[in-house]
């Protein structure tokens, strides 16, 4: 088929895109989280959310979108200070409520499965980082002048998605696990609101610092 690359490329970008799944980001501070407060189900939500920001990403890159909304400061600008108004405003919600790791026995039912998804697919389209990641990592293996690059774009955009998935579940599972012991320890599960609200503020400054090209 003229849209899946050869196998060496294959092989070289499943490598990459397994180190790039492992490295933490707003993303998966998000599915831990959920996956803590409401359970497994609404931490897989979100990555299902995440995952459909990751297509959605994929097919404007293939068809050359993104990277006029990285060359204009004004949509950029729009761009990456309402994904850091969004990781703030989780930062602020999980000191003032606890919400994040707020652990109850309804797993699932803190909020319905749809608003988990949309809050990944929110996190993932408002990510700046994400647009300039995919612009320049995945035309690194295809050629220009590859008249499937198009094809071989979304291909490769459908097949990080699927290395994502069970790296991200897995997770999942052992946050849900783990949500059992922070029940019996209030201190502990405190004390990871702070440290998570924390990480969502980082990501949002890394954010807003982000230059376009």
């Amino acid at each position: 088929m003229d849209f899946i690359p050869d196998l060496p490329v294959l092989l070289a970008f499943g490598l990459a895109s397994i180190l790039l799944v492992i490295t933490p980001g707003p993303d998966m501070t998000l599915f831990v989280g959920r996956a803590l407060s409401d359970g497994r189900a609404a931490g897989i939500a979100c990555i299902a959310g995440a995952l459909t920001g990751i297509g959605i990403h994929t097919i404007l890159v293939a068809l050359g979108i993104s990277a006029l909304v990285v060359a204009s400061p004004t949509a950029f600008l729009i761009l990456k200070t309402g994904g850091a108004a969004y990781l703030f405003w989780l930062a602020v919600r999980a000191i003032r409520s606890g919400s994040t790791f707020r652990i109850t026995n309804g797993g699932g039912h803190g909020h319905s499965l749809s608003r988990q998804w949309l809050h990944g697919l929110t996190v993932n389209l408002l990510n700046p980082k994400i647009i300039i990641f995919f612009m320049t990592f995945l035309p690194q293996f295809v050629s220009a002048s590859d008249p499937h690059i198009t094809g071989k774009l979304i291909f490769l955009g459908l097949m990080y998605d699927a290395i994502t998935l069970p790296v991200c579940v897995a997770m999942v599972l052992v946050a849900d696990r783990l949500a059992l012991w922070l029940k019996s320890n209030r201190r502990v599960t405190r004390a990871l609101d702070y440290v998570f609200s924390g990480v969502f503020s980082l990501f949002a400054v890394r954010i807003l610092l982000t230059e376009g090209r």
